[in-house]
């Protein structure tokens, strides 16, 4: 009989010869999942209550890269964090091509004869336009790298940051990133199509302001986090 205690389910431990800090390899994961989430959530637009805005429901994954992508340039560097960015298209393009073979697979008799209102909601919903597979990825990369880059550049020197300093580079990063990816996304998912002021207006918007408000404090837990976790592998 084995006495040895079996290892705890996320235990702080690293395969022989890997060497990626464990707060990176979480934040790598995260932001992967986040990715494909952002794209699937778009799809609804929630009214900006009481007015009559709105906006499109991504943003709460996309806002989550963008502090994933600051806590990485942070902590690990301006190169790594844009790697992450770049290496994001795996998920999302598989994620796209297995939506659309999904889409192309014939559906179950079963389906067809109890539950045709649930799949025909699944394809009117998942059949998106070219438009719109163009959109995503061309205002992804755009803003995540410029998100990257502003938060790089406001860093200066880096010694002796302040926490308050911290907070401040990643609310004005991530408030400009995310008004240029509201531009260029429902301007080329959108335009022509219905009258996209609202929606623009609510978009940015609520960018801006998720990213003032709360931004500057998720990418200080993030921080705080990623280096608890590589701490605990260091252990």
């Amino acid at each position: 009989m084995n006495d040895t205690p079996s290892a705890a389910p996320f235990a702080a431990t690293t395969p022989p010869g890997i060497t990626l800090p464990l707060g990176m390899f979480v934040y790598t994961l995260l932001y992967g999942g986040m990715t494909v989430l952002a794209g699937v959530l778009a799809f609804k637009q929630v009214q900006l209550w009481p007015t009559s805005l709105a906006v499109e429901s991504g943003i709460f994954p996309f806002l989550l890269l963008v502090v994933i992508s600051s806590t990485l340039s942070q902590l690990y560097g301006r190169e790594a964090a844009k790697r992450i960015v770049w290496w994001g298209f795996l998920p999302l393009g598989l994620s796209a091509l297995l939506m659309q073979l999904v889409l192309a697979l014939p559906a179950s008799s079963e389906m067809l004869a109890f539950r045709p209102e649930d799949l025909a909601a699944f394809e009117r919903v998942h059949q998106s336009t070219w438009r719109v597979w163009m959109a995503g990825p061309a205002s992804y990369i755009t803003s995540l790298l410029l998100n990257i880059w502003i938060f790089d550049r406001l860093r200066g020197s880096g010694e002796g940051e302040s926490t308050i300093g911290l907070m401040l580079r990643g609310a004005i990063a991530s408030a400009l990133s995310q008004a240029v990816d509201s531009v260029i996304f429902i301007t080329l998912a959108f335009y022509g199509e219905f009258d996209i002021t609202d929606l623009m207006i609510g978009q940015v918007l609520a960018k801006v302001v998720l990213s003032l408000v709360l931004v500057p404090f998720l990418i200080t837990g993030g921080v705080k986090a990623a280096r608890w976790l590589d701490r605990r592998q260091d252990a």
